[in-house]
This record gives C-alpha cells, sequence and structure tokens, in this order.
C-alpha cells in the first residue's frame, strides 16, 4: 500500500463526514497504486442498485432500495465489532479500528496482515442506531485483497458484524453503487437516517497506474436481525 500521496491532495474537513470523505478518496487514489491485478475486480451491475459513477444519485435522496429494518429490530447499544463476515463473496475478516491521523484523514485499513477489515472507530458502531462505516483493500501487492468481490455482492445478501458484547448485528444488502471519486457524495454514504446502517467501502472502477483506481464501491445495507452469542 502507498501512503501519503493522497492523503496530501484529499479535501479535508473538521466534520466528522468531512474526514471520512477524505477516506474515501485517499482509498480511491492511493490504496491498491502498487496491487497486483491480474484482472479486474468484480463491479456492480444494474440489479445490484448500481449508479453511474459520471451521474451519481443526489445526495439527499436514498439508496436504490430504501433502507426498511423489520419493525421488531431495535438499535443495539454501543460495542465494538470484532469480525464481519459476508457469506456471499466468501469474506470472514478481523475487524480492526481506525482513528484519525495527524491531518485528520481515517487511517487506512492495515494491508498486513491482509484480510483485515477497518472500521472507524470514532463513529457508530455496526448495529447502533445511526450509520456505521467499514473499509477495506480490495487488492493489494500479494493479491486480492478482503473486499475484491464486494462489487458482485446483490440486494437481499447478508452481513453478518459479530461484536465485542457477543451479538451478531446481522445487516441486508439494499445496494450496491460505484462512484467516479470526484463525484463520491459523502452526505448520501456517511449521513445518518437515525436507523442502524452499515457502509462498506472499496475501490473501484477504472484503473491507473498513476493515480490508483478511480472510484469507489460502496454496499448500502440495514439492520433485519440480531443474533444471541459469538456464531461466526
Amino acid at each position: 500500500m502507498e501512503t501519503g500521496r493522497g492523503a496530501a491532495s484529499s479535501p479535508l474537513s473538521f466534520t466528522p463526514s468531512g474526514r471520512l470523505l477524505a477516506w474515501a478518496l485517499i482509498l480511491g487514489t492511493v490504496l491498491v497504486a502498487n496491487g497486483a491485478r491480474d484482472e479486474e475486480p468484480p463491479r456492480p451491475s444494474a440489479r445490484q442498485g448500481f449508479s453511474a459513477p459520471e451521474r451519481p444519485a443526489p445526495a439527499a435522496t436514498a439508496t436504490s432500495a430504501t433502507p426498511s429494518p423489520a419493525p421488531s429490530v431495535r438499535p443495539l447499544p454501543p460495542s465494538p465489532p470484532v469480525r464481519i463476515r459476508v457469506p456471499a463473496v466468501g469474506v470472514s475478516a478481523r475487524v480492526a479500528g481506525l482513528a484519525l491521523d495527524e491531518t485528520g484523514a481515517l487511517e487506512a485499513p492495515p494491508a498486513d496482515p491482509p484480510g483485515v477489515v477497518g472500521w472507524y472507530a470514532g463513529g457508530t458502531t455496526p448495529g447502533s442506531a445511526g450509520t456505521a462505516v467499514t473499509a477495506g483493500h480490495v487488492d493489494t501487492t500479494a493479491g486480492p485483497g478482503v473486499f475484491y468481490s464486494l462489487g458482485a455482492l446483490d440486494k437481499g445478501d447478508a452481513v453478518e458484524v459479530q461484536r465485542e458484547d457477543g451479538r451478531t448485528a446481522v445487516f441486508t444488502v439494499d445496494a450496491v453503487e460505484l462512484y467516479a471519486k470526484r463525484h463520491f457524495p459523502d452526505e448520501k454514504v456517511y449521513g445518518s437516517s437515525g436507523r442502524p446502517e452499515l457502509r462498506l467501502i472499496t475501490c473501484g472502477g477504472d484503473y491507473s497506474e498513476h493515480t490508483g483506481y478511480q472510484g469507489n464501491v460502496v454496499v448500502y445495507a440495514s439492520l433485519t436481525e440480531v443474533r444471541r452469542g459469538p456464531d461466526i
């Protein structure tokens, strides 16, 4: 993973959404610029809720499939995530909390050891009311990253997050979208509806040897079930 180049050029803000926006832009420009790219990662399709990167949905609009948590599922009290599982694309990974660096941008997910998903530890915990944000590498110098197949997810797929309190928050995918980094809709991605929601973010779109991936794949998911006990 390269460091430094994206942080210097990313717009920064003193609001949580602005800081996370800078993180998304860093992911899109430098996260995998040196990655092993024998083939292109999957891209979202129209049936997955794809929004063309040149014409993203307005920031004030809901995702392609409006989140609709089951009425019986109430927000959980805060508890950090420890593991995330996405059965449809074979993801089962440890979660590491990420903090802001000295510039105010969120740290990138760790590339070593591979297969670790980053979570913004200064924000919402998965399952609590609000929008929890996670990110992972699409590829690394060693090969495909933990979120390599994120673009292949479909509406209705499950994302399971095991928490420190022993509960597993189960989210259902509402939409999978691809945005060009210059059109990244930070308010849409990071804004809160007040319901328990989850975002999974990685790099995607066209690739340049000089600037890396030109966009970000974003998975929108909402809480639909809570399980007791560590079952993943």
